[in-house]
């Protein structure tokens, strides 16, 4: 899928499995089929990107959330997007770590993105844009994190190449940095499998 970015934004496209990009930029402005939103608990929007998403969608998102009835650390539930240009809207709590990343974090943030891509599949959407979930408020250290979310991101297209038509990755500078060394990586590891 190909879409307009506004030229202050920056869009890195990678080759892995050609359904892998960094996009630095306001995840609200994508044609996606869904967004992924880095939440709290309640779902009834926040700061960062919580309280944009919820912005952006209106306030039938907030009615919508409101009746889910909140939603645990790891887990993830799905919304309409109403006035977005995405779908829907997949909310996710990551973990709070404050600095601190131990097996539950790393645990949790795994499971923050395995549920969404699930939700994905079960409704079967081909294209989503997550953003750092974790990386605000709640503390998570970027390189760790990203490696978690390429790693799982990555593990879930091989086991399901055909349920995923493009995966974003809204990512800072730094963040966009920490990926683009993971992929250089994973990449330097695939060359020297096949040869």
């Amino acid at each position: 899928m190909h879409f307009s970015v506004p030229p202050q934004q920056d869009v890195h496209y990678l080759p892995f499995h050609d359904k892998v990009s960094l996009y630095k930029g306001d995840i609200t402005v994508l044609e996606v089929d869904a967004i992924v939103n880095a939440a709290n608990s309640s779902l009834l929007g926040g700061g960062g990107v919580d309280g944009c998403i919820h912005k952006a969608a209106g306030s039938c998102l907030y009615d919508e959330c409101h009746s889910l009835n909140g939603c645990e650390t790891g887990k993830a539930k799905i919304t309409c997007g109403f006035d977005l240009p995405a779908r829907y809207v997949i909310h996710t709590v990551g973990p709070v770590a404050r600095g601190h990343v131990g097996p539950t974090e790393n645990s949790d943030l795994t499971s923050c993105y395995q549920n969404s891509l699930w939700l994905m599949k079960e409704n079967d959407l081909k294209t989503v844009a997550f953003p750092c979930i974790s990386t605000g408020i709640y503390g998570f250290p970027n390189e760790p994190a990203a490696e978690i979310a390429l790693t799982t991101v990555k593990k879930w297209i091989e086991e399901n190449p055909d349920k995923v038509g493009s995966c974003q990755h809204n990512a800072s500078s730094k963040q966009i940095a920490v990926n683009l060394k993971l992929l250089i990586h994973w990449l330097r590891q695939c060359v020297s499998y096949s040869t």
